[in-house]
């Protein structure tokens, strides 16, 4: 079976499999950091990998709906996905600059399928990538703001 909105399908597990990297990442960032914002960046990388979790599940879902097969081994992850892994980052400007640099990738990979969805008449996904983009322009603000 095809799914009526192919491109889109092929986009969204592609933010799939980079969702899924990040995912990692936050998990490895979490249990690494060290240093004298330990306390507020363990929580906070926790938040984010709560957060991706989410992400994940609806992206996966929404892929579905449009008649898509989402990917779903670590294997096709890794394949598909172009976000870099992130590995024994334990210092926090380093691991901060890390995330930032996700969720910049993040929000013009958002806009690309905001693109398309609405090329597709697909207002479900189009409606989805609005929210995830305004939530993530917050975010990029408050990284670029922690770091400065």
């Amino acid at each position: 079976m095809k799914a009526k909105n192919q491109i889109t399908v092929e986009k969204l597990n592609q933010l799939l499999a980079d969702y899924q990297i990040h995912y990692q990442n936050l998990r490895g960032l979490h249990w690494n950091i060290k240093g004298q914002l330990f306390f507020a960046l363990h929580a906070r990388f926790e938040e984010y990998y709560n957060q991706a979790s989410d992400v994940v599940d609806e992206i996966a879902e929404r892929i579905l709906m449009l008649g898509g097969q989402p990917l779903h081994t670590f294997e096709d992850y890794l394949k598909t996905a172009k976000l870099d892994v992130v590995a024994n980052v334990s210092e926090a400007k380093p691991a901060v600059e890390s995330v930032l640099e996700s969720q910049r990738y993040f929000l013009k990979s958002f806009n690309e399928i905001l693109e398309v969805a609405g090329e597709n008449n697909d207002e479900g996904t189009a409606a989805m990538m609005s929210d995830w983009i305004g939530h993530t322009e917050k975010e990029i603000w408050m990284l670029e703001s922690f770091l400065a």
